[in-house]
């Protein structure tokens, strides 16, 4: 009896939710952790691999909602433990989610831990947002420790945010403390800023030494970072610093030497972190130099940092041609075509995209 009241309950928000939101009523039983109603819809012919908007599954669903027994009933059905979303698999969402045993149970069913959207991966996302229990079970799970792409190192994320207990679960599966992130500081820089002196202390023994760091310690490196910081307050340091190293780098551009113009625009981008042009010269310095996946993140970036630039648009479906994504590049040129309609340039690589996609 109480089976058939809860169920009865559900049916009466199903209908309300349906008006609302377009739920489907077993979309409604699942979200809202409902079993029993669950099972009752999908035994009376409800599609257990239906879709919502957005390529979302009844898993993507119960993973988001930390609904563990409906997670294992779903994946008795056989459903797609890998299912791409526009928010990536059900594992990547539940690891941003911080549903540790929903993690543990899709991963015990062989759910693929470096599959997450087209830029994250399920280690990023749980890094990004300081779910450390997740990101120790995808490591455990097998989670590339370097990162779903260059531009993305859960070792800088954990870094950055202080994740002592990440930091060291990452280097003891190997993780390298030598790579750069996206503004040219080490994850031992961004301990030393944003993080605990034992955060330094691990990182230091397989950090290979800072040119510009005089007193190679663990010290030494805290107080090169304080003092970096100190000189950032200056704003006229800062603009003169900025200004020449980007003039060096459009120097170097001007000679096709883009491997030197990108690491001149890194050491700006280093003092200044918002400078969208920076960014938009730096993604077709890599445009350039072959390196698609680091053009795709500057220009991204660069539209996060002014959606209203045209160009910075223009940088974004540049970059999905080169990995030829054309429904990307078609969208992001759209919108570059929009605010600068009078560009021949943007124009011209808008109607490559639509040949292209014809």
């Amino acid at each position: 009896d109480s089976i058939i009241i809860s169920y009865n309950r559900a049916v009466c928000n199903v209908l309300v939710w349906i008006l609302l939101l377009d739920y489907s009523p077993v979309e409604h039983a699942v979200t809202y952790g409902n079993l029993p109603a669950v099972r009752y819809l999908l035994d009376q012919g409800a599609d257990v691999h239906q879709q919502r908007s957005g390529n979302i599954s009844l898993l993507h669903s119960a993973a988001a909602h930390g609904h563990c027994e409906i997670v294992k009933y779903l994946l008795s059905r056989g459903v797609d433990i890998d299912a791409q979303s526009i928010i990536g698999t059900p594992l990547a969402f539940a690891a941003q989610k911080g549903h540790a045993t929903v993690v543990k149970i899709l991963l015990q069913h062989n759910a693929d831990p470096n599959k997450g959207t087209r830029i994250l991966g399920p280690l990023d996302m749980a890094l990004h947002k300081s779910n450390v229990s997740c990101a120790k079970l995808l490591i455990q799970g097998g989670a590339n420790v370097s990162g779903a792409g260059p531009c993305y190192n859960p070792l800088v994320t954990a870094a950055e945010k202080g994740l002592t207990e990440a930091i060291k679960c990452l280097l003891e599966a190997g993780a390298n403390p030598n790579v750069l992130d996206q503004f040219g500081r080490l994850p031992i820089e961004l301990a030393a800023e944003y993080g605990t002196r034992e955060d330094v202390e691990m990182l230091f023994p397989s950090t290979l030494p800072i040119s510009t760091v005089t007193n190679w310690s663990v010290d030494g490196i805290i107080s090169h970072v304080k003092m970096e910081i100190k000189q950032l307050e200056d704003g006229n340091f800062v603009t003169t610093m900025v200004s020449d190293l980007k003039q060096q780098g459009d120097d170097a551009f001007k000679k096709q030497d883009y491997l030197n113009a990108s690491v001149f625009y890194t050491q700006a981008l280093k003092m200044d972190n918002f400078d969208a042009k920076l960014l938009s010269n730096r993604s077709l310095c890599w445009l350039r130099m072959g390196n698609g996946e680091r053009a795709f993140s500057d220009a991204h970036e660069c539209t996060k940092l002014c959606p209203k630039w045209a160009k910075a648009h223009y940088r974004l479906g540049a970059a999905f041609m080169f990995v030829k994504d054309y429904n990307g590049a078609y969208q992001s040129l759209s919108c570059a075509l929009e605010l600068d309609p009078e560009s021949k340039e943007i124009e011209k690589l808008f109607w490559e995209t639509m040949e292209l996609m014809s």
